[in-house]
């Protein structure tokens, strides 16, 4: 994908203003997600579909090259580190132009569900992300689709809406880089955020 100059300009400075930004004030506009739009969003076109790539939650549970861990990352209990815990994944994989949640990751969303029920002072953030097809508006309205299904699925079984914060990357922040399934596959994506307690 080719950036032009402008695109390019902006991405840096929306990284430098990001990195600037005082963490406690936060614009409720860009983490409920309830200002920006969402159509040109066709999840019809792929419902019945399988998961091509097979992803079970269990193969992948990262923020692949970015490889951060959270704010509250540090705080979380050692379930998070056990691989044969369901709360060791925080990322949910998405099939392409698709804001549903696969059955696979149900088990995972759930037990992130529990947890926050049982940890009402824990709050965290649902970051969305596509893969690089389709415009970058496209991309940003699909990945706050994908983590407001993730949110919904929470919200369902008890969790406060306002312990769920919701931001949407697009494409801006890709979990691979690369330009054929394997890499759109892991970028199609919602990373669960712990922001501690």
């Amino acid at each position: 994908m080719k950036l032009n100059k402008t695109a390019l300009a902006l991405a840096i400075c929306t990284l430098f203003l990001s990195a600037c930004a005082d963490t406690e004030e936060k614009d409720p506009n860009l983490l409920d997600g309830s200002k920006a739009g969402t159509n040109g969003i066709n999840d019809a076109s792929t419902n019945g579909l399988n998961n091509s790539a097979g992803f079970n939650g269990s193969e992948m549970g990262g923020s692949g090259m970015y490889g951060r861990t959270g704010g509250g990352a540090n705080s979380l209990g050692p379930e998070f580190s056990d691989p044969n815990n369901p709360l060791s994944k925080r990322t949910i994989y998405f099939t392409l132009d698709s804001s549903q949640v696969q059955q696979d990751f149900v088990p995972v969303v759930a037990a992130h569900a529990q947890y926050l029920l049982a940890n009402p002072s824990q709050h965290i953030t649902l970051e969305g992300h596509g893969d690089e097809r389709g415009s970058r508006e496209y991309n940003v309205g699909l990945g706050e689709q994908r983590a407001k299904s993730v949110a919904s699925m929470m919200k369902i079984q008890g969790v406060s809406e306002s312990q769920i914060g919701i931001v949407s990357y697009g494409e801006e922040k890709p979990a691979a880089l690369g330009n054929d399934e394997a890499a759109w596959e892991l970028n199609r994506r919602v990373e669960i955020d712990y922001q501690g307690r």
